[in-house]
């Protein structure tokens, strides 16, 4: 097999699509959690995923910075308050990650 038969090969395969952003099981949790909804808050995600504050927010952090997730702060009340958002991107990059894991799972080629 030649470099550039194996080149053209490595293209093919549904794991290419996978966001390496989303290989962590906690971003991809909170993709998945918000892909549900409009928005939601901070302390219901991460009730959802079941992990600490410190945690989600270095992972939505990471999120922001790629743009795949928009932070936005507010008050109820007199209570500060948190809602995150999957950006129009990070819908789209969800559901290309999403797509890629099934077509690996069912053996299938994009």
């Amino acid at each position: 097999m030649t470099t550039d038969s194996r080149n053209d090969q490595r293209g093919t395969h549904p794991r290419h699509a996978l966001e390496p952003l989303l290989n962590s099981a906690v971003r991809f949790s909170v993709a998945a959690a918000l892909s549900q909804v409009d928005k939601a808050e901070f302390a219901f995600v991460r009730d959802l995923v079941e992990v600490t504050d410190s945690t989600l927010s270095k992972q939505v952090a990471a999120l922001e910075e790629a743009g795949l997730v928009a932070v936005q702060k507010g008050r109820v009340g007199r209570r500060p308050r948190t809602w995150l958002t999957l950006t129009d991107e990070g819908r789209a990059v969800y559901e290309r990650h999403l797509a890629a894991l099934r077509a690996i799972a069912d053996g299938v080629a994009p």
